[in-house]
């Protein structure tokens, strides 16, 4: 689903299997319920945007059809490194 015409991501309404076609789009990973999908390839660097906002960072080159998530993205809100996080 993406939720704003300029979005760089899509959320994902259910579990999405690799090699899903929408359109043009194929998923290259795995997309777990509510997770996003790159819609167009992202470079490095890159500012990102869900829902009509910027919500993060490209940490690296993105593919279309790749899960984004804290392996690729950093958010420009939240810390995402896990070495941050105790247990």
């Amino acid at each position: 689903m993406k939720l704003a015409r300029d979005d760089d991501v899509g959320v994902a309404i259910r579990k999405v299997a690799p090699g899903t076609a929408f359109g043009r789009l194929v998923v290259r990973d795995e997309i777990p319920m509510a997770h996003k999908v790159a819609l167009h390839p992202i470079a490095s660097g890159t500012q990102v945007h869900k829902f009509g906002v910027p919500i993060g960072r490209a940490t690296r080159d993105i593919a279309a059809g790749e899960l984004v998530h804290v392996h690729n993205l950093a958010s420009d809100y939240l810390v995402n490194d896990i070495d941050h996080f105790e247990e």
